[in-house]
């Protein structure tokens, strides 16, 4: 069974299609946030820590960090917001860049076992980062696209994820320690984009054996009430075997959603998870077990 191990100082996070779906919260992310990139630029960091405190209070298991930010010293801001965010959260974290200096800035500092997100499968990219993920230890995402672009066909996006893991194995990593994204393309732009990640999330499991993620918003891209197509994806996606997403927890239903696929996908034992977070307290004066109520609607004779 496919586990991806993901840790904190303190917490272990497990991807695998044996464990409930894993929440990865977008948020920290300068990009398209002009206020959250100029207070970073600045050094302002009080954002950044109220943003993880709530996903994680909404259900992120782990947080995705980016700070790629026009004329900033992205090595050096990604590295400080690292270290902070490990200061007042205990999730694991997922390093976000493009840029392999900061990659290296922000494993340099982290504390346990990160995801790296990303490579691609262009080989300049794998040569650079699969060395870097190796040295440290960690697990990385790979994005199934190469140097011709992102292919609509998901026969190509498979063969190019399936390089990645080939190519990740030469430099002495996993295929547990592989997280496939296998992109996830607007259905409001490709009417059959649905059809065909699940189509492909289903091969990447059955075939490949590995663990799948994505950037869950791109599914509504550009339709009214985008949300809603979202939460509606996400636990489809899951029944067709994907194992975690990159997403904003503060979404109204978000979370719910994942929660119920998580029961009706038979990870979540029990319905364990469910209840511990859904069940109503009871009533005031009920008492353990609701001893009171039978005891007054007991029949007399």
């Amino acid at each position: 069974m496919t586990r991806t191990v993901l840790s904190s100082a303190t917490k272990d996070v497990v991807i695998g299609f044996d464990q409930p779906f894993v929440m990865i919260g977008e948020r920290i992310n300068p990009t398209g946030r002009k206020l959250l990139a100029a207070e970073m630029k600045e050094g302002n960091y009080d954002r950044v820590v109220a943003d993880a405190l709530a996903q994680v209070a909404a259900g992120a298991q782990m947080l995705d960090v980016n700070a790629g930010i026009p004329l900033a010293d992205e090595p050096k801001i990604l590295a400080e917001v690292i270290q902070l965010v490990q200061s007042v959260t205990d999730v694991p974290l997922c390093i976000d860049s493009s840029i392999i200096e900061a990659l290296e800035a922000g494993l340099a500092v982290y504390k346990g076992r990160a995801l790296v997100n990303s490579t691609t499968a262009e080989s300049e990219v794998m040569e650079r980062v699969l060395p870097l993920v190796k040295k440290y230890g960690a697990a990385v995402v790979a994005i199934s696209n190469d140097e011709t672009g992102i292919s609509e066909d998901p026969d190509e996006r498979f063969e190019i994820a399936k390089l990645i893991v080939q190519r990740a194995q030469d430099h002495g990593i996993k295929p547990e320690d592989v997280v496939v994204d296998p992109l996830v393309m607007p259905i409001g732009a490709i009417n059959k984009a649905g059809r065909d990640v699940f189509q492909l999330v289903r091969r990447l499991r059955e075939e490949l054996k590995v663990n799948t993620t994505c950037g869950a918003s791109n599914i509504g891209f550009g339709l009214p009430n985008r949300h809603a197509i979202n939460n509606s994806f996400l636990p489809m996606i899951a029944g067709m075997g994907m194992t975690s997403a990159i997403l904003n927890p503060l979404h109204e239903g978000l979370v719910p959603a994942i929660k119920a696929a998580d029961v009706l996908n038979g990870v979540d034992p029990n319905c364990a998870n469910w209840i511990r977070q859904f069940r109503e307290p009871s009533p005031e004066g009920e008492g353990r077990g609701g001893r009171e109520g039978r005891r007054s609607g007991r029949r007399r004779g």
